[in-house]
């Protein structure tokens, strides 16, 4: 077992990609009996210091329809300097460059350990990197304000040579203009008229003038950078902008008592996104939107300006009550459509008490790679903090962010590509590895991710094609290769390529290898994105029943049991996790939407399709830590027992890191021990998990929101609400128990749900 551990652990380290199966079963029959799709999560940018990119460009297969890059899994002929590709086994001549190669002097894409290789393009002409601030001015004078500073903040942290522009809107929408000095000009748009690309192009004269009989044409990209007063350089704007920006008022219109302000968030986008269309198009370039409150006019409102009419909740889209949302959310689908076509992402930062519209608008950054940050106010450490990570920089001092990215799956025969689940919109690219079968964003086998950082992770889903009367040979291998290019925040473009291979296993004699080659966790992590895909359109009881019916259908696959005797089933160890990552699943706010706004559902969401295997794995399952006297931290059971009176537990979440103090200990801490000498021992114990927090606090984006509190607190609901209730109000009494807390619930507790799901897969009729 052991041995399957250690390949996934160095195939993740090395290639950042982890395969559902690590066997693969050799017949599309068998392959859907295995109930779990052939699929990996595979992250584009891991971070490789020990990887440096090499100065030449990859050398491609000569076959049109394959052109796949050379790797370590083709044959090669060093004498005749011929390669055969290992997708369509075309033989290859060597370029030129490659004339001195020999069996002791290979270049390095042919070397086992290469299975990933960056190359640096050396054709390529270079961008700037662009950064366009979006800025809502309907904000209370506080959160003005430290918005204010935060983006000032934000002046100093960007490369001297990267582009920066600013947009504000309140009522009406005001483009600045940078380059003019001792001046602020800027051109005002009116928050309630829908202007096409090509007029906000005409309006802020960034088309040459059309020529008797001609139509006014856009501007060549040099003639655009030079003429463009909306994004200079930042070495230029600097002090311009900073004094700007510390000068920014809020939105002047006065708002009626029992109105909400007039806020044109729509136009606003649509003048930015037509900005960088007409100047930078295919150009790497980040739109940043911080608002305060949700869009109340113009195309894209979400609410209207009236306080007495709520922003929609969960019951009025359900009821059909909701009357802006279907006419907002295509706006917005269109908007982030046009941006992802060249190459542009957008970040929402969204800090209010109310929802923001994050449901309408969040296929804006789910469809360009860009970030979604959402507080309660721009004045809290957590937005502050999470927005200075946005800039943060790797071990070589390049910003963790990349731009423009293509990632394309080429497949061996037997195998195809069904789709992906992640932060990308599809290239519709029809190729001979694209299968009929959709699973997330299908139909293509490229995929556009328009912003990409280390930790991006999408999840891709495989089809086994090969019928079963034609097996593949003894020892044969299938094979993926992922091909990403992309624009690095130096702005150098590269391509980066990973070519992996499984072997093929016939699938009735080696039921028990295919078995013990299951990676448990991967698998919860990409049937939960597959889930949460369906919970986007599908309504959530039907979800939960198709989670079920796989869950079932795999006990029964790989369960040892006799027929109707629960108490015989048993599951090895590679499944034996699985149903509990279920179990949590089902409880989770990607697929609940009980006590959460649709705002926050979309948040959860956003942030779970793209993050990689551990952190999606805290999310299903969060972590919790016990402190006490007998012993070191460790790791205990997200159960109810585990809340004992003289224990301090610190839960993460992902989104929320709780530290929740045992009775005892609360008490103990409001009679003030730890100020005492003699109780030192208990401060040193009060202080650990707060390091531990820290620690976590200081690495993670976005930030958590952090939680102090105690047995009986308000906020212990952040902890009771995730726990395996296996004591509530029903059971505790009726076994005379002691340890652990009752929770009030009347949810199944993990112990139940095994039970039934013991039941069902035994069961001769299911």
């Amino acid at each position: 077992m052991a041995s399957y551990q250690e390949f996934i652990q160095q195939n993740e380290d090395r290639d950042g990609v982890r395969f559902s199966w690590n066997l693969w079963p050799s017949s599309r029959l068998e392959a859907t009996r295995l109930v779990v799709p052939v699929s990996c999560l595979f992250t584009p940018l891991k971070e490789r210091p020990d990887l440096p990119p090499v100065q030449y460009e990859p050398v491609l297969c000569s076959r049109a329809n394959c052109k796949a890059v050379l790797n370590p899994l083709c044959q090669v002929d060093f004498r005749a300097k011929i390669w055969a590709c290992n997708f369509c086994f075309q033989r290859n001549p060597f370029p030129p460059s490659y004339a001195g190669i020999s069996d002791v002097n290979q270049p390095a894409e042919l070397m086992p350990q290469f299975s990933t290789i960056e190359y640096i393009v050396q054709r390529a002409p270079t961008a700037p990197l662009i950064f366009l601030y979006v800025v809502d001015t309907c904000l209370e004078e506080e959160d003005l304000q430290a918005l204010k500073e935060s983006l000032q903040m934000s002046l100093s942290l960007l490369p001297p040579n990267a582009l920066v522009g600013l947009i504000t809107f309140g009522r009406m929408v005001q483009v600045h203009e940078l380059s003019c000095e001792g001046i602020a000009k800027s051109y005002v748009f009116r928050g309630t008229k829908d202007l096409s690309s090509k007029q906000i192009q005409e309006l802020l004269g960034l088309t040459k003038p059309a020529a008797s009989g001609q139509q006014g044409r856009p501007l060549a990209p040099e003639d655009a950078a030079a003429s463009c007063r909306f994004l200079q350089p930042v070495h230029r704007v600097d002090m311009n902008l900073t004094d700007l920006l510390g000068e920014l008022q809020r939105d002047p219109w006065p708002v009626p008592q029992g109105k909400r302000p007039l806020r044109s968030t729509g136009v606003a986008l649509t003048v930015a996104v037509g900005l960088l269309e007409g100047t930078f198009p295919n150009t790497g370039a980040r739109v940043m939107l911080f608002i305060g409150g949700p869009p109340t006019q113009g195309p894209g409102m979400v609410v209207g300006d009236e306080l007495k009419n709520p922003i929609r909740s969960w019951h009025d889209i359900q009821k059909d009550n909701a009357r802006h949302l279907k006419k907002a959310t295509k706006y917005y689908e269109a908007m982030a459509n046009r941006s992802a076509v060249n190459g542009h992402c957008i970040d929402i930062y969204a800090c209010a008490l109310d929802q923001t519209g994050l449901l309408e608008m969040k296929c804006l950054s789910n469809l360009t790679g860009g970030h979604i940050v959402m507080g309660d106010s721009f004045n809290t450490s957590l937005f502050k903090q999470t927005f200075q990570r946005v800039f943060s920089k790797d071990f070589n001092g390049d910003f963790r962010m990349a731009f423009g990215g293509v990632l394309e799956v080429k497949t061996s025969r037997e195998v195809k590509v069904c789709g992906t689940i992640g932060p990308c919109v599809s290239l519709n690219s029809k190729g001979p590895c694209v299968s009929e079968t959709e699973m997330g964003i299908g139909g293509t086998s490229q995929w556009k991710v328009c912003g990409l950082n280390p930790s991006t992770t999408l999840g891709i889903y495989f089809e086994v094609v090969n019928q079963h009367n034609a097996p593949v040979p003894q020892g044969g291998r299938g094979a993926v290769q992922f091909v990403t290019q992309y624009q690095h925040s130096n702005t150098q473009r590269r391509i980066r390529v990973t070519t992996i291979a499984r072997n093929w296993a016939d699938a009735q004699s080696q039921i028990q290898h295919i078995e013990s080659s299951f990676d448990q966790e991967v698998a919860a992590v990409l049937m939960a994105r597959l889930g949460v895909f369906r919970a986007e359109s599908e309504e959530g009881p039907d979800v939960l029943r198709w989670l079920d019916r796989q869950l079932i259908r795999l006990c029964q696959k790989f369960g040892q049991f006799n027929k109707d005797d629960p108490t015989s089933f048993k599951l090895s160890e590679s499944l034996s996790l699985y149903p509990q990552f279920m179990f949590h699943l089902r409880r989770s706010p990607f697929l609940q939407v009980f006590n959460n706004s649709p705002d926050e559902s979309s948040y959860y969401r956003h942030h779970f399709v793209r993050q990689d295997l551990t952190q999606s794995l805290i999310m299903i399952q969060p972590i919790l830590y016990s402190y006490s006297f007998h012993g070191p931290p460790e790791p205990v059971l997200l159960d109810s027992s585990s809340i004992l009176p003289d224990r301090i537990l610190l839960m993460d979440t992902f989104f929320q890191l709780v530290i929740y103090h045992g009775e005892t200990i609360a008490q103990w801490r409001k009679a003030g021990y730890q100020e005492m000498a003699e109780y030192e021992n208990f401060k040193q114990l009060l202080l650990a998990p707060l390091d531990d927090a820290q620690e976590i606090l200081q690495t993670r984006f976005p930030m958590p929101r952090y939680v102090d509190t105690e047995h009986g607190g308000s906020q212990a609901r952040f902890l009771l609400s995730k726990v395996n209730p296996s004591q509530t109000h029903n059971n505790t009494y009726a076994w005379g128990q002691e340890a652990g807390a009752p929770i009030l619930t009347d949810d199944v507790s993990l112990q139940v749900f095994m039970d039934h799901l013991k039941k069902l897969a035994v069961s001769s009729s299911t």
